[in-house]
């Protein structure tokens, strides 16, 4: 990621958290921030399935109605499913929400 777009995003407030790669300098993450870089797997399954199951997808819509319209029939269809993908913030210890 460059540095250029850390700035800007932290001049938004968006704090931009990636895990330790090749040829990156090792960043100290918080236990919080480590604990939400576990939980990835989960964001990126919740994601998969709006896109599949729920047919949330990038397209050319004419209208910006149509877009907010598609985009609520998914997120709809999402929250009727029966299962879904779950994160337990009963196993996330109290320490962990206080940041450092």
């Amino acid at each position: 990621i460059s540095k250029k777009l850390t700035q800007d995003l932290s001049e938004q407030g968006v704090e931009f958290i990636t895990k330790h790669r090749k040829k990156m300098k090792p960043a100290n993450h918080t236990s919080f921030q480590k604990w939400f870089l576990s939980k990835r797997a989960i964001v990126e399954a919740v994601i998969g399935q709006l896109k599949e199951i729920c047919q949330i997808e990038h397209s050319r819509h004419r209208k910006t109605d149509h877009f907010f319209i598609n985009l609520l029939a998914g997120l709809a269809a999402y929250v009727l499913k029966p299962r879904k993908p779950a994160c337990s913030l009963k196993a996330l210890p109290t320490t962990f929400l206080i940041p450092n």
